[in-house]
């Protein structure tokens, strides 16, 4: 949208994939992809509607990968060859990028059951699966480069708008108030919502992005603060509440800030 190649975020994804089939897909918006409202499933190459768009609130991969199509049928280009251009280069980032097979440099994930079938990888690099191999350090830069909104040693590598617009609340006004809310992907911690992946004690503004293997990106652009955990692990233990533990991290950040200042 801001380079021109989509009119608007609430463009229906059938102008720009008119091969999806219209009852699955009517009335599903790019926005609704990008909040992960857009209440699809699929079933290995079966898709099919859980609920109304705009309506309920959940991860699905098939939403990733419409929108991923849309970005490379507009722009003729790959999620990964633009980030590749237009942030990792000029970023000087060395450990992030979509593998198609690990290497020796890549750490092991820790399977809690080694067969567990939920486990997935992707031979695919264009940016569009969970295949992507990042260090703590470098996805803390990344978090930072949002928190400076696009800008890093004097030079705007990200545009403020598109930064303002991925970081703001975008979730569509038919969403439940207690259902988590999402810019571009980002989880974004605006009105107070029982089901928030972000801690109470996180203030206002700050903003969030989960990974497939327990990892947590939070930027509290209140504090001037970016905080990482890597778990590098999958599977959970029995009695594991993700929703508690996920909005921990961001509480126990807010709790050691404050004992900063007492002490201090």
């Amino acid at each position: 949208m801001y380079y021109g190649y989509k009119e608007s975020i609430d463009d229906s994804v059938m102008k720009y994939l008119p091969e999806l089939k219209e009852t699955i897909w009517e009335a599903t918006t790019i926005r609704h992809l990008l909040t992960h409202t857009h209440g699809l499933n699929q079933k290995e190459e079966v898709v099919f509607r859980e609920y109304p768009p705009g309506q309920n609130w959940t991860y699905r991969q098939v939403g990733i990968d419409a929108l991923t199509q849309i970005v490379k049928k507009t722009t003729s280009r790959t999620v990964s060859d633009i980030i590749q251009e237009q942030v990792f280069r000029p970023l000087g980032f060395s450990e992030s990028n979509w593998y198609a097979h690990k290497h020796e440099k890549h750490a092991d994930v820790n399977l809690r059951h080694e067969e567990d079938g939920n486990w997935k990888t992707s031979e695919s690099t264009e940016g569009d699966k969970m295949n992507m191999y990042v260090s703590a350090r470098e996805l803390a830069y990344w978090g930072y480069l949002h928190l400076k909104q696009g800008k890093v040693d004097g030079k705007q590598v990200v545009s403020k708008e598109i930064i303002k617009l991925a970081t703001s609340l975008q979730s569509p006004l038919t969403l439940h108030e207690d259902l988590p809310q999402n810019g571009f992907l980002w989880f974004v911690k605006d009105l107070p919502a029982k089901q928030s992946e972000i801690g109470a004690e996180v203030p206002k503004g700050s903003y969030q992005i989960l990974g497939y293997t327990g990892v947590t990106l939070l930027v509290i652009p209140q504090e001037n603060l970016v905080a990482v955990r890597m778990f590098n692990s999958f599977g959970s233990p029995e009695g594991y509440d993700y929703l508690s533990d996920v909005r921990s991290f961001g509480d126990t950040v807010m709790n050691c800030l404050q004992r900063i200042s007492i002490d201090v």
